[in-house]
């Protein structure tokens, strides 16, 4: 996975009613842009150090717009 600051982060519920986050990458701590990422999750006032899993997705998404995958 690869990332840059100011990209957005995706990462969907892994279970039936868990919560759907989204957040902004502040900064990239592993090299060449290799998690970990601390992203700050929308709507938390502490940002938080993430290792993405594969339910993760990583870009520049258009505000407000769709998610590569989404409909």
């Amino acid at each position: 996975m690869y990332a840059r600051v100011g990209d957005h982060i995706h990462v969907n519920g892994r279970t039936v009613g868990c919560a759907v986050r989204d957040g902004t990458i502040i900064e990239v701590r592993g090299s060449n842009g290799a998690p970990p990422y601390l992203v700050h999750w929308a709507g938390v006032q502490i940002p938080a150090l993430v290792y993405p899993g594969p339910d993760a997705q990583v870009g520049q998404f258009p505000a407000g717009g769709t998610r590569p995958g989404q409909f």
